[in-house]
C-alpha cells in the first residue's frame, strides 16, 4: 500500500474509532437525554468514515487493475444497505426479539427474519447477565480512555461511565501519558 494511502486509511480508522467511542458514551444512563440523536449521528459518522476508507482502497485497487468482479467480492457489495433506504423488516424483527415482543406478522416461513428474531432474543438474554466479557470491557475502556486522554478530560470518566469501566479507562488514559525527555 502506498504510504500516502496508508496514512489516509490510518487517519480515517482513527476518526471512525473516536465516533464509535461517542456511540458508547451516549449509551450511558447519565447521557440519556440526548441518546437517540447522538448515537445515530455518531454511528452514521463512523459508518461513513469507514465507507470512505473502503472506497479509497477500492479506487487504488481499481487503478491498479484489479478485476472488477474480484473488487466487488472484496467490497462485499451484496451485504451493502443504505441508511437512506430506512429500516428493513429484519431490523424491526430483530428489535422485537431484543425487546421481548412477539415476532412481527409475516416472520414465520421467512428464514432470514426468523434468524433476525432469534438474534434479537439472544442479545436480550445476554443483556440480563452482567457484562463480563473481558474483551468487550477492555475495548470499551480503551476507547473511553483514549478519548479522555486526547480531549484532556480524564476526570469526566468517573461521571459518565459505570465504575468498573471508568477505572479501566482511567488506567488506559494514564498509560498514555507522554513522558518528558530527561534534561541532560
Amino acid at each position: 500500500m502506498p504510504e500516502p494511502l496508508r496514512r489516509a486509511v490510518h487517519e480515517l480508522v482513527s476518526e471512525a474509532v473516536l465516533n464509535c467511542q461517542e456511540v458508547l458514551r451516549y449509551t450511558e444512563p447519565n447521557m440519556a437525554h440526548d441518546w437517540q440523536r447522538m448515537t445515530l449521528y455518531r454511528a452514521g459518522d463512523a459508518a461513513d468514515t469507514m465507507d470512505l476508507a473502503s472506497m479509497l482502497i477500492a479506487a487504488f485497487c481499481q487503478q491498479d487493475g484489479i478485476d472488477p468482479n474480484t473488487l466487488r467480492s472484496y467490497l462485499q457489495t451484496s451485504q451493502q444497505h443504505s441508511r437512506a433506504a430506512g429500516t428493513r423488516d429484519s431490523d424491526h424483527t430483530q428489535l422485537a426479539g431484543l425487546l421481548g415482543q412477539p415476532a412481527p406478522k409475516g416472520t414465520s416461513g421467512r428464514p432470514a427474519l426468523q434468524m433476525a428474531y432469534g438474534r434479537g432474543q439472544r442479545h436480550a438474554e445476554e443483556a440480563q447477565r452482567p457484562e463480563e466479557d473481558p474483551q468487550k470491557l477492555f475495548t470499551e475502556a480503551c476507547l473511553h480512555g483514549l478519548r479522555a486522554k486526547i480531549c484532556d478530560d480524564v476526570d469526566s470518566l468517573d461521571s459518565c461511565l459505570p465504575p468498573r469501566v471508568a477505572a479501566m479507562a482511567r488506567r488506559v488514559a494514564e498509560a498514555l501519558e507522554i513522558s518528558e525527555p530527561a534534561n541532560t
